[in-house]
C-alpha cells in the first residue's frame, strides 16, 4: 500500500527531491523482491522524474542487463539523465565485481548519448549502497 501511494505521488512529481526521497523509493520497490530485478529510473534536464521502468529480471542470485536496451529507452524518453538500481536478494547490498562492471559500461553507453549515469543503487535488507555516495562515479 506504501509503495501505490509512493508511486502516485511520484508521478505527479510530488517527491524525488533528494537523493533520499529516491532511496526510500527504490527500498520499498526492490527491497522485498526474491529475484533480482534491474529499475532505471530516467529523468529530464532538471533532474524530474520521467519514467521509472524495471527493464530486467533474473535470477536469486544476478541478473543480465543490457546497455543497449537502457541507451535505446533514454533516447525514446528522451531522457537527460538516468539512475540505476537492482537489488539483492541475500540481502547483502555490497556491490559485485559484475555490478561494477556493467556500471561502468552504462557510464560509458550514456555518454555516447549525452546522457549522464548519476547513480546507481544496490538495494539490500535493511541497507542500501549508492555508487555515486561511494565516489565511483
Amino acid at each position: 500500500m506504501a509503495l501505490a501511494l509512493l508511486e502516485r505521488r511520484v508521478r505527479k512529481r510530488e517527491v524525488m527531491q533528494s537523493s533520499e526521497d529516491i532511496k526510500a523509493y527504490l527500498r520499498l520497490k526492490l527491497e522485498h523482491m526474491e529475484r533480482e530485478v534491474f529499475v532505471v529510473m530516467f529523468l529530464d534536464r532538471k533532474e524530474r522524474l520521467i519514467a521509472c521502468e524495471s527493464l530486467f529480471a533474473g535470477s536469486i542470485g544476478s541478473v543480465e542487463v543490457h546497455p543497449r536496451e537502457i541507451v535505446r529507452r533514454a533516447i525514446a524518453l528522451n531522457a537527460a539523465a538516468v539512475i540505476c538500481a537492482h537489488n539483492h536478494p541475500s540481502g547483502n547490498a555490497e556491490p559485485s565485481n559484475a555490478d561494477r562492471q556493467i556500471t561502468e559500461d552504462l557510464v560509458n553507453a550514456l555518454y555516447l548519448i549525452e546522457t549522464r549515469l548519476l547513480d546507481h543503487i544496490v538495494v539490500g535488507h535493511g541497507e542500501m549502497v549508492s555508487f555515486a555516495e561511494r565516489g565511483w562515479l
